[in-house]
């Protein structure tokens, strides 16, 4: 990257970070330290053109659009405009097009970078916009009839307990061989890390599964499957109803290839305990380390995955995607994501100056009372100020922001 270039696009970073800055008391700006996301986009963006729609400008805008209200591309160039104006420097068409070819040059590797750090993992899934890319990639439910579904995705996550931030995700189809959410977490088994506790309902507990994140060195407690027997006369008993027995090794699934199959243990020593109405299983078998009671209450904190994924779809607005091709689909769930965790980021610095738990502030009131988080949709003067004469609007209809200059492109991807 030469001189100039690299200039230019410190001057972008910088930006980017006191825009987050005007939140929350400057704790977004603190997030991304200066130099690091400067490497990141000299790393991950390569040799780029300068363009209006540069890596950073369009990160930015991609970021708000998932923040705004409105969510269209053409609210974020309007708000591209306007910042443009702020800073003295020329406008640039209100065509959405070039913003949306920005966000598909947009390499997804860059946003993950920016979005990393006991786990809870759950899975979801979103629903897109109905095209031929979308229904390939990502088939509507078996059960509905052909062109009366929509496209849709399954997401799982690694969600961290004490913050709330997505670690790490994986998204696949809901239908089709290997598209369960057990699939998903096995393409993030080796990224967790020895020492982790994983929390987990009772879709995640099965042998194989369990075998290779204890080979991986992480910890688990995890509802037992129901359709596995539970005898608490075997085994050697810690106390009532609690006890450690060992798993024999099932048959190979075809799913799995015989070399796999062979790394698998023949047998699993895990503890089983019953309270609470629920019976877990679990890692962690010494007792006096941890209680059954110290297992009960980390396994109802798995309670907040759910709460978590409920804030992402509903509150960030990430249930019904917009764009209308698989890549560019994977791209809004990441920039989604992202956003959610630079407002966690905010959440965690807020609650170590008011000295109470990040867990205790709502995801939501943080967005409602900090207006640059979620912010409005751009005002009509600002949607308006650079359309090109005889369109200018009128009192008796809405503005035709479809009539740009050049030829109209309103894609999402």
């Amino acid at each position: 990257m030469d001189h100039n270039k690299r200039r230019g696009m410190a001057g972008q970073v910088k930006r980017f970070c006191e825009r987050f800055a005007q939140g929350a008391g400057g704790a977004l700006g603190r997030v991304i330290p200066h130099q690091s996301l400067l490497q990141w986009i000299e790393e991950e963006a390569g040799d780029y053109r300068e363009r209006v729609y540069g890596p950073m400008q369009t990160l930015m805008l991609f970021i708000e659009q998932v923040l705004g209200a409105d969510h269209s591309c053409q609210d974020a160039v309007a708000h591209g405009v306007s910042q443009r104006v702020a800073l003295d420097q020329s406008p640039c068409s209100l065509n959405s097009g070039p913003y949306c070819k920005a966000r598909a040059r947009l390499a997804l590797s860059l946003i993950e970078r920016l979005g990393r750090e006991v786990k809870l993992i759950d899975g979801t899934t979103v629903s897109m916009p109905d095209t031929a890319a979308n229904q390939a990639e990502f088939p509507q439910s078996p059960t509905q009839k052909a062109g009366l579904g929509f496209p849709l995705a399954r997401v799982v996550a690694i969600i961290s307990l004490s913050c709330g931030a997505v670690l790490e995700w994986a998204t696949g189809p809901c239908a089709g061989k290997c598209s369960g959410e057990t699939a998903l977490l096995w393409q993030l088994a080796d990224r967790l890390r020895p020492g982790d506790i994983v929390i987990g309902d009772r879709y995640f507990s099965g042998y194989f599964l369990l075998a290779w994140l204890t080979r991986q060195g992480v910890d688990v407690v995890m509802r037992q499957h129901q359709l596995r027997h539970t005898d608490f006369r075997r085994g050697r008993r810690l106390g009532a109803k609690d006890h450690v027995v060992a798993w024999a090794r099932p048959q190979r699934p075809s799913w799995m290839d015989a070399a796999t199959y062979a790394t698998m243990p023949e047998t699993l020593v895990l503890r089983e305990a019953r309270g609470g109405g629920l019976i877990l299983v679990t890692t962690l078998v010494e007792a006096a380390d941890v209680s059954k009671k110290d297992l009960l209450h980390l396994y109802h904190a798995r309670w907040q995955v759910e709460l978590d994924l409920r804030a992402i779809k509903t509150v960030m607005q990430m249930e019904v995607l917009r764009c209308k091709s698989p890549q560019m689909v994977q791209k809004e769930i990441a920039v989604h994501l992202l956003a959610y965790n630079l407002v966690r980021a905010v959440m965690a610095q807020a609650a170590f100056l008011g000295h109470v738990l990040p867990r205790q502030l709502s995801f939501k009131t943080a967005l409602q009372l900090d207006p640059r988080l979620r912010r409005e949709p751009a005002p009509r003067a600002a949607r308006t100020a650079f359309l090109p004469p005889g369109l200018s609007a009128r009192r008796d209809r809405p503005i035709a922001l479809a009539t740009p200059t050049g030829p109209r492109q309103t894609s999402c991807g």
